[in-house]
């Protein structure tokens, strides 16, 4: 009895063994893990500054509106200029370029916390240092996300992606609840100024990596035509295509939740930044314990991908529809399981079936499709939560999201040549560098 017992307890032991390491492999690799650290400083600084942000601009102005045009200009640069962006990543090192983009972003946090301790900020200061961001955001983020493959390579990119999502989520919980106490204590400026601190972390973390032991693939050359070359190639690999659309539309409507969480605060529950904090929070729970269950998988497919739409969209809506705060904070948990298996399985689709030398670009469109869609989406999604109510204003992301899951399953049967089971990712080979990949 008593030998059974052991073993049965040797046997768990094994598991949670087997299981971590599965789960935190990428952690092994000495450069990623430098990344992480560094970025998990960075992260919480960057979440707490997002919620100061919106808190300031809605006290200045009591308007979604204007909340949705400071979200417009932080991201629409990505997507106009993302594409270039990631011409820019395909040709250069992309640790110099980051510690050049995290420098500049460091630089504006700081000139935004001073204006606001000192009494000195007005709207269009807010307006310019979000455009500026937005610039810098349209070369930072394809490069942080080719950094990614460069870092770990082709075995460990999904594990990578997905802590680095987690990791995300985590700081999504963390940061409001920092930004909402020093709100209520010290004021809004400290947000910005904190923010501005944490990039030394990620500079330093940069800073310490080996080069050498980065997996680099040879730079694309200068050349005319490159943007058009890869609009060509994502036009003509059904999988790229189908989820870009799919990212698009969610990334419009549905992640808008800098406009719709803060009006829902505000305007619904009559509550401080505390309770916009709150529903923050919780979404960044549920995106930590849905990236944790997740992180193990190697592959990523497109009725996955479609499935966690179906799934986003039906949890927003949730939470549009809930009478009290306690039931939306439940509800955004659950939005942030979904959330997470979205953008991972999203992000990975497209690392693993771009061409190398491709790269960079696709991740730029990514970027375009995810965040720079803003510029579009949170004027739009403010405009509804004024004209209705920022409940309304959540339901249409959520419907938005049903409408792409949707999109998805059908492009499915579209291509005979899809796979419906999915398909761990195989090692690596050489394949054709431009290969047509299909849906895994």
């Amino acid at each position: 009895m008593l030998a059974a017992f052991r073993a049965g307890v040797a046997g768990v032991r094994s598991s949670i063994r087997s299981y971590a390491h599965s789960t935190f492999s990428s952690l092994k690799v000495r450069n990623y893990r430098l990344y992480f650290i560094g970025q998990g400083v960075s992260l919480c600084g960057t979440f707490m500054q997002a919620l100061a942000q919106s808190w300031l601009v809605l006290t200045l102005t009591g308007s979604l509106a204007a909340v949705g045009i400071v979200s417009a200009l932080q991201f629409g640069p990505v997507l106009v200029l993302g594409p270039y962006g990631g011409i820019m990543a395909d040709r250069f090192s992309k640790r110099k370029l980051l510690i050049g983009t995290q420098s500049a972003q460091g630089a504006l946090a700081l000139l935004l916390g001073v204006l606001v301790v000192t009494h000195a900020v007005t709207l269009w200061m807010v307006y310019a240092v979000a455009g500026a961001l937005g610039v810098i955001n349209a070369l930072d983020n394809p490069t942080r996300q080719t950094f990614m493959h460069e870092m770990v390579g082709r075995d460990l990119v999904g594990n990578a992606v997905t802590l680095s999502s987690t990791e995300l989520n985590l700081s999504r919980i963390i940061g409001p609840m920092l930004a909402g106490v020093l709100i209520a204590t010290l004021g809004i400026g400290m947000c910005f100024m904190i923010n501005a601190a944490s990039f030394v972390a990620v500079l330093a973390c940069l800073a310490m990596m080996r080069d050498g032991e980065l997996q680099k693939t040879a730079p694309a050359p200068r050349a005319g035509g490159q943007l058009r070359e890869g609009l060509r190639y994502v036009r003509r690999t059904p999988v790229l295509r189908d989820a870009l659309i799919m990212i698009g539309v969610v990334g419009t409507l549905t992640y808008e939740f800098q406009v719709t969480l803060s009006g829902i605060a505000r305007l619904t529950f009559r509550a401080n930044a505390d309770t916009y904090a709150l529903l923050i929070s919780a979404m960044g729970v549920g995106a930590v314990v849905g990236g944790l269950v997740i992180a193990n998988r190697r592959g990523a497919s497109m009725k996955a991908l479609s499935l966690a739409a179906v799934g986003f969209g039906a949890a927003t809506i949730a939470v549009a529809c809930s009478p009290t705060l306690l039931l939306a904070a439940l509800g955004m948990a659950i939005v942030g399981v979904f959330s997470i298996c979205f953008t991972t399985l999203s992000n990975t689709i497209l690392q693993l079936n771009a061409a190398p030398r491709m790269r960079g670009r696709v991740m730029s469109l990514w970027s375009a499709a995810f965040l720079g869609s803003s510029v579009i989406g949170a004027p739009a999604v403010g405009w509804i939560g004024d004209r209705l109510s920022p409940e309304w204003g959540l339901a249409v992301g959520g419907i938005a999201a049903l409408g792409a899951g949707a999109y998805g399953l059908m492009a499915m049967k579209r291509h005979p040549e899809i796979r419906l089971a999915e398909q761990p990712v195989p090692p690596p080979r050489a394949p054709a560098e431009d290969a047509e990949p299909r849906y895994a």
